[in-house]
């Protein structure tokens, strides 16, 4: 009976580890984790960068690769605003989806 119990409780650690592993296209815990700190400093660089109405601008991250979407009055605003999020540390990439209005 112990050895049937060691297994049971062992396929069921193996099955929740591999839950919280990566794919293609899903993140893992770590993964996410980081994502939501690259996010989170993205939105606090938009917020600081005065003279931008920056909270009309979303960001998501998935892999270090951040999106912004959202409007803005202008071009420049929003090259402004993938300027920004380009220095914070962790980003691989943005993805500028941002329009003018």
């Amino acid at each position: 009976m112990s050895w049937f119990k060691a297994s049971l409780l062992s396929l069921i650690a193996a099955v929740m580890l591999s839950a919280c592993a990566p794919t293609k296209t899903q993140e893992g815990t770590g993964g996410y984790i980081d994502d939501s700190v690259i996010t989170a400093k993205v939105k606090t660089a938009l917020l600081e960068d005065k003279g931008f109405k920056s909270t009309d601008v979303n960001v998501e991250t998935f892999k270090g690769r951040v999106q912004l979407s959202g409007f803005v009055s202008s071009n420049n605003d929003a090259q402004r605003a993938v300027n920004t999020a380009k220095t914070v540390k962790g980003v691989m990439s943005v993805e500028n989806d941002i329009r003018v209005k």
